[in-house]
């Protein structure tokens, strides 16, 4: 079988993990890289040091590399829209990061045009509902483990904007779009709640925080997640949530709650669901990724070990160490890397084949409830989705 060969376009932050997964696969490599920001020269640097072996100046160069199957749209948010149009009309197929776009009408925009080459394979990188145990209780829930679904709440808490000082390109609604915290990671909650729970949201109510209304920028570029360490800055007023909590309903009778935050200290990347049915309930934190809890009323709550020899059928191919070999974040994002390469290699068709990985329509629709939530808190009420 013939590898696929994948391009990069944005060499910040993500773009490593990107390029980790496409290599842990063996029947795909990275054969070239393209940037997009404001050091073209520090973007050609990361893509040496990846030993990426052709770096374009611009997308319109690598588009036009007859090579290449697959770009991995790693660019901020504001030019997700530009770039994936222009990867779909060369005929490649485009992974992108999340959120797929600043707003619905963008991404609505995309899925017009996806019309147009239906043969393109398209995925939106929502990885953590490809962490193996997400997998196993997606299908302990359609497999009615826990009785009928009544509830799911959680959180995702981080800490690296909770200083003034801390500084990052998604603070400025002109590149993030008018959400920060729900889109950012608010979005792979909902996702993941939305598999899990085999329902869609459809109604939201929420109150939106900006915690350090100003903060310090520094007057150079600073990288995600790194410490800003530059002592000349510029004062800059900030319009979009480090807080957001959200109450929602979904179309199978399932409610819930979450709540994300980016400024709560010693909050690393505490990602997490509850499923409650009406005989047990299911309980799973990302930074103990290899284990859930079971609850139940009338016998003893039980702690589960990811075990490949015990997990379901269906998680089986997204799970590959044995049991005592953690698995954690690299490995769900190599895991829907890998289910959206085997869904080209094997040839199938979005819209024909089912698919576990995130299509620009689940994007969308993640774009259309951002665009509630938004609604919700402006307006101090419940929002419906239609």
């Amino acid at each position: 079988m013939r590898k696929l060969k994948a391009a990069i376009i944005g060499m910040g932050f993500i773009a490593g993990s990107h390029i980790d997964a496409v290599r842990r696969l063996g029947f795909a490599e990275v054969v070239a890289a393209a940037g997009t920001g404001p050091n073209p020269a520090q973007s050609r640097k990361k893509a040496e040091d990846f030993y990426i072996p052709k770096y374009y100046d611009t997308l319109d160069e690598l588009l036009l590399d007859k090579d290449i199957d697959v770009i991995h749209n790693c660019t901020p948010n504001h030019l997700h829209l530009e770039v994936n149009e222009k990867i779909i009309r060369s005929g490649k197929h485009v992974f992108s990061e999340k959120p797929l776009a600043v707003t619905s009408a963008e991404s609505a925009r995309q899925l017009e045009l996806l019309k147009e080459h239906p043969g393109i394979t398209h995925g939106v990188n929502f990885n953590y509902r490809m962490n193996p145990l997400v997998q196993e209780i997606k299908h302990k829930v359609r497999r009615g483990e826990i009785g009928r679904p009544r509830l799911i709440h959680g959180s995702y808490l981080q800490d690296w904007l909770l200083y003034d000082t801390d500084y990052n390109w998604r603070l400025e609604s002109r590149l993030s779009g008018p959400s920060r915290a729900i889109a950012d990671i608010g979005s792979h909650w909902m996702d993941g709640a939305q598999v899990i729970a085999g329902g869609r949201i459809v109604e939201v109510c929420a109150d939106l925080v900006t915690v350090i209304p100003t903060r310090k920028k520094p007057n150079g570029q600073i990288e995600t997640f790194a410490v800003n360490t530059n002592a000349e800055y510029t004062d800059k007023a900030i319009d979009t949530e480090d807080y957001g909590a959200v109450m929602f309903r979904m179309d199978n009778g399932v409610s819930g709650v979450f709540h994300v935050s980016q400024v709560s200290a010693g909050r690393k990347c505490h990602f997490n669901y509850e499923i409650n049915g009406s005989e047990a309930s299911l309980y799973w934190n990302q930074e103990t990724a290899d284990h859930m809890w079971m609850g139940f009323r009338d016998e003893a709550n039980r702690l589960v070990m990811r075990d490949p020899k015990l997990i379901v059928d269906q998680a089986q191919p997204y799970t590959s160490l044995p049991a005592g070999h953690p698995e954690g974040w690299n490995d769900a994002m190599k895991n829907n890397v890998y289910s959206f390469y085997k869904f080209i290699a094997e040839g199938k068709r979005i819209g024909v084949d089912p698919c576990d990985f995130a299509t620009f329509e689940d994007g969308h629709a993640m774009m259309r409830l951002i665009d509630a939530v938004l609604e919700s808190h402006n307006r101090k009420t419940w929002v419906a989705i239609n």
